[in-house]
Parts: C-alpha cells; structure tokens; sequence
C-alpha cells in the first residue's frame, strides 16, 4: 500500500500451526530490526486493538465452549477492528507491519479444518477486511507431533484440540502455501539459528530495503 506521499507500508503475516515457533521468530526477527534501526510495529491476532484483546480471551479460553461457527465469526470480528485500527493506518503511514497469525489461520484452522468450508470463509474474511491482504505470508512449516511436543506452560482451547485436528490444521497450511499467492515457506525444524538465518534470508530475497541482505 502506498499513501498520498508515495511512502510505501509494507504488511507481512506470520502463519504456522501450534508450536512452529511464531513468537520466537518474530521475536528474534524484531531484535535484528532494533539493532539495524528498522522501524516497524508487531502485532498479533487475534488481539491488537481494545475489543480484538477482550475477544482473544473468549475464543482461547479452555472453559468457553464455542460452536465453530461462532469461533470463525469472533475471529473475523476481531480482524475486522485490527485492520481499521492499527492495520490500514499504519500502511497509510508508510510502516513496516508484522503480523502474528492473519487470515491464512483462519482458511488452515476454520475453513479446512474445522470443515466450515473455504470459500465461504475467505468471502466473510474478505467482508471482514474490506479486502485488505497481505504483501507477503511466511509460512513455519512444522510436522504437527513436533510442534505439540515444543509447548509449553498452560495451552489455550485451541491447544488444547486433539492431535488429529492439529493434523489437520498441518495439511491445511500445505495445501495453502500451494495454492495462495505470495506465501514464503519456511522450515521450522532444526535449531533456532539456523531457521532464523533462513527467514532473515527469504525476507532479504524480497524486501531488500526493509531487511538489509548479509546484516
């Protein structure tokens, strides 16, 4: 997206089933970005604005049953505040935004997964985002049983799923990163550092100015 100034923002999502290493990657990724003194703003879904926060709690909370229907639609209602808010201002702004989970989550999780059926989700998605889409999709690919074996602490009502539904979710990033466009795959066995080094270098191949090749 580029604004009235010709500055261009830059939108990129961050997708993997439970245990892929997300947050840790991003959270590296960040660091890397401090010490170059490349700005950016990282945000999550859902989550991100007052009301996407107060929605995260229902739709993760292990305690709260929910249909699955009602799981796609808090969801979307989530993602409807965060890209009004905080995602289409900043791209207006010329900013680099990093997102933890976007809508492929959605298509892998509730459209595939959850069997609610994928183009009916991408079509209340659409809705939802006024047809905002990513830049770029990096995608962490991991076998399912290995990512599940990484978790730790207290898992949410997602986690909670039985390994056959994070299988899946699994099956259903794979057939994505096949099928959509501008999806980076990533793969996230093997140690920290090098599944990092290979990020830094797929973000380097394309988006040279915003992550500097070689630094």
């Amino acid at each position: 997206m580029t604004d009235a100034l010709g500055n261009s923002g830059l939108f990129i999502a961050f997708e993997g089933g439970e245990g892929a290493g997300k947050s840790t990657h991003l959270r590296r990724l960040t660091e890397r970005l401090d010490r170059l003194g490349v700005a950016y703003l990282l945000v999550r879904e859902p989550g991100g604005t007052p009301a996407g926060e107060r929605i995260r709690q229902i739709v993760l909370d292990p305690a709260t049953p929910i249909f699955a229907e009602t799981e796609l639609l808090l969801y979307l209602a989530s993602r409807a505040e965060f890209v009004n808010r905080v995602v289409r201002p900043a791209l207006e702004r010329g900013e680099l935004v990093l997102a933890d989970r976007f809508e492929m989550s959605t298509y892998a999780y509730q459209g595939l997964a959850r069997g609610l059926g994928l183009e009916r989700v991408k079509d209340l998605n659409a809705f939802a985002t006024g047809g905002l889409k990513p830049d770029g999709t990096v995608l962490l690919a991991l076998d399912a049983d290995v990512g599940r074996g990484r978790q730790r602490g207290q898992a949410d009502r997602l986690e909670q799923e039985h390994a056959e539904f994070h299988r899946a979710v699994a099956r259903a990033y794979a057939a994505l990163a096949d099928s959509e466009p501008g999806v980076i795959t990533i793969n996230s066995d093997g140690p920290l550092e090098d599944v990092q080094e290979r990020l830094w270098t797929a973000l380097s191949a394309n988006w040279p100015d915003r992550f500097p090749p070689g630094a």
